[in-house]
């Protein structure tokens, strides 16, 4: 398992009755989330906020990582693709386990924001995980294994799902493919459709995150 660096931002109200951990999208960096922080803990003040650099370099361009490869970008297989979902589901479990011994807090008082393929982690690890979470925010990303989800799923939290209906990288259909297999399996859905939009988060796509990290987090 490797360790992955992050940054943090301590709870407005001093110590941290909750944890909030922002996954960036491929070719990004945990800064490129982090500065999410200072919005929502204006609302949130019990909540620390982490964001992890996830574990590779990006292989297809960019300043920064990626979780794991995409053929289409950077000419890998997907054998390779499959290799680095698996690598990385274990690294971040690991990592999630230490931030919430760090912070004393147990998995109920967690949250995973994910944001492109950030977001296609949260939601692939989220269920698979021994103790349910508080909240998944994922926004602009896909289900990258639906079929599975409903034998797979060992814990069901609940889950937002957010997307420009104009986005050009992950097409907007993903959204209604994730939401109709979480359904399926039981999940509380919710989703949040950003008029407008392309591959980013608009003012209003962080409104509603921050409404349902309220409801869900205190």
């Amino acid at each position: 398992m490797r360790e992955l660096r992050f940054g943090r931002k301590a709870a407005a109200q001093g110590t941290a009755t909750s944890l909030i951990v922002f996954l960036h999208g491929y070719g990004a960096d945990g800064a490129d989330l982090l500065g999410l922080a200072d919005v929502l803990a204006q609302h949130l003040p019990g909540a620390a906020f982490v964001a992890p650099d996830a574990p590779e370099r990006c292989a297809g361009g960019g300043f920064g990582y990626q979780w794991f490869p995409i053929p289409r970008f950077d000419g890998s297989t997907d054998a390779e693709r499959d290799a680095g979902i698996g690598n990385a589901v274990r690294d971040l479990n690991g990592f999630l386990a230490a931030r919430l011994r760090d912070e004393a807090l147990a998995d109920d008082r967690l949250a995973l924001v994910g944001f492109s393929q950030g977001a296609m982690m949260s939601l692939e690890i989220a269920p698979r995980r021994d103790r349910a979470m508080a909240a998944v925010v994922a926004i602009s990303g896909r289900l990258m294994r639906p079929e599975a989800l409903a034998a797979e799923a060992v814990v069901k939290p609940p889950v937002l799902l957010i997307h420009g209906d104009q986005d050009p990288v992950v097409p907007f259909d993903e959204m209604a493919r994730a939401g109709d297999a979480l359904v399926a399996a039981g999940f509380q859905t919710f989703g949040h459709v950003m008029q407008g939009t392309g591959h980013g988060i608009a003012p209003d796509g962080l409104g509603a995150a921050l409404q349902f990290l309220q409801e869900r987090l205190g």
